[in-house]
This record gives C-alpha cells, structure tokens and sequence, in this order.
C-alpha cells in the first residue's frame, strides 16, 4: 500500500514538474551561469588571437585586423548555432545521432580523397574557398558523442545498463572514427575521442572489466604503436622532447621551451595586452591557435592565466550539474561526453604549454583561434543547454 502511494506521488509530483516547464519562461531556465563563463572565455580569446596575430601582420603589410574579423565571424556563427541547438528539443538530436555519425565518416573520408587538404604537415582540412577551410574530426566529437549516448543510455529490455553488444557496438563506431582521423594523421584528437569513449563508458554504468580492457587497450595499442613504428617521426620526436626538454631545444623541443620561456615572462600580471616581447617576436609558432594560452601567460600573467583556468573549471562545474541532474541516460551521457571532451582538451593543451604534456596539436577549447574548432565547441556548449532546459520537463 505504501509503495502504491509513493509511486502515485512521484507521478504526480513529475507531472507538476512538466507543467511548470511548460509555463515558465524559457530565458529563466537558460543556465546562465555556464553562458556567462563561455562569453568571457570567448571574450578573452578574442582578444589574444588579436594580440597573437597582429604583429606579424603589421610587419608583412596587412591587415592587422583580418584574423580578428574571421574569428569574429566565426564567433558569431558559432552562437547562432549554440543557440539553434539548445532550442532543439535534444530527444530530436537523438532522433538523428546516426545522421550525424555518417556526416562524420563521410566528412573524415572526403579529408582523404583529393578534396582534402595539408596544412602545417596534417591532410585534416577540406578547402572551402575563400580562405575557409573545414576540418571534419572536430566535428566527429559532436557525432561521437551523441551516438554513444543512444547506445550507452538506452539500454534494452528493462535493463538497467548497456550490455556487450552495446559497448561491442560503441567501441567500433569510435575505432572507425579515430582510424579515420589517424590517417591524416591527427593523434591530438585521437586521444579526445578515447577520453570521451571511456568517460562515457563508464558512466553509463557497464561492467569494470570493460573500462579495465580499455585502458589495458589502450597501453598495448600505444606500446604497439612505439615499437613497430605507427607513429610518423615527428610524432615520435614530440614524444622524445617531452621526456627530455633537452635533447633537442632547436628541434623537436623548440616550441615547448619557448611556450615555457613565453609563460613565465609574463610573473604575476602579465606585460600587458598587446605588449608581449615573445608575442611580438613571434618566438612561439602557431600562438593564436595551439599554443595561445603562451600569449595568455605572457600578456596576461598568472592572474589573467589562472582567470582562464577558473572559467573553464566553471564549464565543467555546470556541465557535471547538468549530467547529474538529467532524469534520462541519453541526456545524461551527452552531458557526460561534452565535459570529458572540454576537460581532456583543456588539461592536454594547456598542460603542453608548460610542459607537463607532450605537444600533440590540439585547441584550447572557446579561446584558440580556428573555425571549426570554435563552432564545433559551441555546438558542445549547445547541447548542455539543451539537456539544462529539459531535464525537468522529460524527468
């Protein structure tokens, strides 16, 4: 009898829920913490590809504005589509998670053939015209993601976890995915994808003995990949510079000592925006896309350093609330594999920065400069508003 009355009052009291969702005002649902922390970090890192690429165009007579407005163009874009996501309704996003798995394999398969395109040693980008390109691994992060969640948070006949043929299947979605971009060869973004395979993995509650032969996987695959020579030889060179900065330090180790000497010149406050002697000198390569957290460190200091670090510890923060607040397991693991996708990228770009990472290529998420990265982590960003927004209403 007991049991009887309380599952009548969840109902009811999951049915007030609804009702209220339905009449409350979607701008006070937004979580507008997480927007406030995603417009500064976008605030900032408009800021420092400006500073970042402003020199070096000054000197060549160009435009010393061109690489802000197209950043500032993506920016924009990137919102509109943030915003059109987290308008969805997410169960349509989960409608069409194989739709946009097979976008991603075609995609990462045109990088392959003659559409695509090598820029600085990796065939990752597909020309676009106009001096745009388009990079589809970055968008295979968002197919990944939302694909898995069917597989991992739907689990079949009544069950209360995903069984083998579930994880057998997201297992091999992912292998495809990351073969196809270890052909270009991306191993940066190979690495992400893992993260966000076995966070997902493992909160969607599967066996341990599966999340113990995945790393067990993947230490062999690494070892494997040493010992019979899968990696390209600069690759293997990053790898040989991070475990000896001095082996190499106008090689291979270049770009990690001078990240290094960038970041520590900057002390507490930083030399001040537009100011820095390494920034202006360009000692560091790639320092608006990969290594712009150097110009952060240089220009802003540890303060201006560590604001960044806080910010996107705030993204995180929110999107582990909102994981754990989602009533269903495909919202859930959404919210799941876009934090674990932003954290490891975050950790790995920043921790190669100063050293305490090997150098692999990949973007500071909301602050380096690059399109399809900018609008790929935007869509991310899009997705957990959309799981916020409803959570109480499909609870």
């Amino acid at each position: 009898m007991f049991g009887s009355h309380n599952s009548v009052t969840t109902a009811s009291r999951r049915s007030l829920l609804r009702r209220l969702s339905a009449h409350e005002s979607p701008l006070r649902r937004i979580d507008w913490v997480l927007v406030s922390a995603v417009v500064m970090l976008t605030l900032i890192g408009t800021l420092l590809v400006w500073s970042a690429t402003r020199p070096a165009l000054l000197s060549a007579g160009r435009d010393p504005q061109s690489f802000l407005k197209k950043h500032l163009l993506t920016v924009a874009i990137g919102l509109a589509l943030a915003t059109v996501v987290a308008a969805l309704d997410y169960r349509l996003v989960r409608a069409y998670a194989p739709i946009l798995y097979g976008l991603s394999c075609v995609g990462l398969i045109l990088v392959l053939t003659p559409l695509g395109s090598t820029i600085k040693g990796h065939h990752s980008w597909i020309e676009l015209g106009g001096g745009f390109q388009l990079q589809p691994s970055e968008f295979a992060k968002v197919g990944l993601v939302v694909v898995l969640a069917v597989l991992l948070g739907e689990p079949r006949d009544a069950q209360t976890a995903p069984d083998t043929r579930d994880i057998v299947a997201a297992l091999l979605l992912a292998g495809l995915l990351a073969g196809l971009i270890m052909m270009q060869p991306d191993l940066g973004t190979t690495m992400v994808l893992a993260v966000v395979v076995l966070a997902m993995v493992a909160i969607s509650g599967a066996p341990k003995r599966w999340l113990l032969a995945m790393v067990g996987g993947a230490v062999g695959g690494a070892i494997a990949a040493w010992r019979f020579h899968l990696l390209k030889p600069y690759q293997i060179n990053r790898f040989i510079a991070f475990a000896d900065p001095a082996a190499d330090p106008k090689g291979a180790g270049y770009n990690a000592a001078q990240a290094r000497i960038a970041v520590g010149s900057g002390g507490l406050t930083g030399q001040g925006l537009f100011r820095g002697q390494q920034t202006g000198g360009h000692f560091v390569p790639e320092q608006h896309t990969d290594f712009i957290f150097t110009v952060a460190g240089e220009e802003l200091g540890f303060l201006g350093s560590a604001l960044i670090v806080v910010l996107v510890g705030v993204v995180l923060w929110r999107g582990l609330r909102i994981a754990a607040l989602c009533a269903n397991g495909f919202g859930m693991l959404v919210a799941t594999g876009v934090v674990s996708w932003l954290a490891f990228q975050t950790f790995e770009n920043i921790g190669m920065t100063i050293g305490i990472m090997p150098i692999t290529g990949v973007p500071l998420p909301y602050i380096s400069y690059g399109g399809s990265a900018t609008l790929a982590n935007m869509i991310a960003f899009g997705l957990l508003e959309a799981v916020h927004l409803r959570q109480r209403a499909f609870a």
